[in-house]
């Protein structure tokens, strides 16, 4: 970055502006921005991005967690529909005809195939959501207090910098 730019980087800092807003505004890549921040002795609150990464978290494992409960519900749909009367079909003949007959339940290969896509269903929603957190009572408890201590950390490094701010005004 050209030197006459330093001014304007380091106003954008000053204003608490991140390096991806800095980036946007001054027109140049977050790279250039972090090199020439580094070099001025300029430092990013990173404790933002911590929070924001964990909130992120923790909406993914909300959604896998849902996903691992449809997951189970498809399992149980299939394995009902082993028990359920079906109507198997064919086309055949030298007329081509259509033929059906239902039955009380599946036949034993329709059967296998719904128990192994069951069984597909149920393997998929444990690497979702393992068994020993199938409640997820533990896990968002974990989750949601790393949560509160990255916050209070946000919180605290804002108040150390309004405070030194403060003490640079006097």
């Amino acid at each position: 970055m050209a030197q006459a730019r330093w001014d304007e980087l380091r106003e954008l800092h000053a204003q608490g502006k991140g390096r991806n807003q800095i980036s946007r505004e001054m027109g140049i890549t977050n790279s250039v921005v972090s090199r020439t921040a580094a070099h001025l002795g300029l430092e990013f609150d990173r404790s933002k991005i911590a929070a924001a990464t964990e909130a992120r978290l923790v909406d993914l494992a909300e959604r896998r967690s849902l996903l691992a409960e449809d997951l189970i519900g498809d399992a149980e749909k299939l394995r009902a529909q082993m028990w359920e009367p079906t109507t198997v079909y064919a086309f055949g003949g030298k007329d081509n005809e259509y033929n059906e007959h239902t039955f009380n339940e599946a036949p034993a290969a329709d059967k296998r195939a719904l128990m192994g896509t069951a069984g597909m269903a149920i393997d998929r929603s444990l690497k979702l959501a393992p068994n020993e957190e199938s409640s997820g009572v533990e896990a968002a408890k974990s989750m949601l207090s790393g949560l509160g201590e990255a916050l209070s950390a946000f919180a605290r490094a804002e108040d150390e910098r309004d405070a030194q701010a403060e003490g640079d005004k006097a």
